[in-house]
């Protein structure tokens, strides 16, 4: 190990540091003191090295980022927003100071984006680099998983599949040299949170961190309702085009990725009349099924698990 724990913690509390007047009192304490709203939203999520992403895959700046975004894209799902951040790292001691301090400044530059602060965490050793960030948040208004209504429409913040087809390119070590290829490794690496978007109308919300698929069968079982999607209406959507030349390009299944790839944290929301992209319709029954009159989908798309 090329530093000391102090080290780390001094690198830490300089990337951090914020004159913000909501933390009263940050990182170098037993704790961290801040003010607090009446209603908070708290979530919490562990990112692991080999599991949920690949140092070889992505810069350390570029990991960081990510794992923050997919906090906060929970904080957003519950129509809020996020106020503080807590870090808690396991490193292996093959890292130097500079990639610490590089995987540090990528969850600050996307805290600040957000309009959050990281207050602090922990520090320690393992034989595999962890992150686990908890996030805080605020809303007045919290929009949960089971308030879908007959009748509503089925809306997406932007069109998932572009961090599955990320995946599959890295996966696979395909040198592609396009907009589309492009896209679709930022989007995996660094996703676009749809933070501007306003959802708050709606009656019934989740992050799409699984797969629309999942988060899909999630809002259903919560609202006893049943979700149809409409192949029709995705096709439709302006970006469908660009993934589909993508996935001829890599001889992919596009539906595996649109309906099955995880890690877009997109926003998936029923209710009437919202922004967004409409891609079906809340109606009786349990559970999701898809509307598919032309056969577009060859295979049954399988969505990843941990424990599968």
């Amino acid at each position: 190990m090329e530093f000391s724990e102090g080290e780390v913690i001094e690198l830490l509390a300089r990337v951090f540091a914020t004159s913000d007047p909501r933390l009263l009192l940050g990182i170098g304490d037993d704790a961290a003191v801040a003010t607090g709203s009446a209603q908070q939203i708290l979530t919490t999520d562990i990112a692991v090295e080999g599991v949920h992403f690949k140092s070889s895959w992505s810069a350390p700046y570029e990991i960081g980022a990510r794992i923050a975004k997919a906090n906060i894209a929970d904080v957003l799902s519950m129509n809020g927003r996020c106020d503080y951040l807590l870090v808690a790292a396991s490193v292996t001691g093959k890292e130097t100071l500079d990639w610490i301090g590089q995987l540090a400044q990528g969850i600050a530059d996307v805290a600040k984006e957000y309009g959050a602060i990281v207050v602090g965490g922990d520090l320690t050793k393992s034989p595999a680099l962890q992150l686990a960030i908890t996030a805080i948040g605020h809303t007045d208004n919290p929009i949960t998983r089971s308030g879908a209504q007959i009748g509503d429409g089925i809306y997406l913040s932007s069109l998932t599949g572009w961090s599955a087809a990320g995946l599959e390119i890295l996966s696979k070590g395909l040198s592609i040299d396009s907009d589309e290829a492009a896209e679709a490794l930022t989007q995996y690496r660094n996703p676009t949170l749809d933070s501007m978007i306003d959802f708050s109308k709606a009656h019934a919300m989740a992050d799409v961190s699984d797969s629309l698929l999942i988060q899909g069968e999630q809002i259903a079982k919560a609202s006893e309702v049943a979700l149809e999607i409409e192949t029709g209406l995705i096709e439709k959507v302006e970006e469908f085009a660009s993934l589909e030349r993508l996935a001829t390009e890599t001889s992919s299944d596009i539906w595996q990725w649109i309906l099955a790839g995880g890690e877009d944290h997109v926003l998936l929301a029923t209710g009437q009349n919202l922004p967004g992209l409409r891609i079906g319709q809340v109606v009786t029954g349990s559970g999701i099924s898809i509307n598919d009159p032309m056969s577009k989908i060859k295979v049954a798309p399988v969505s990843w698990s941990h424990f599968r």
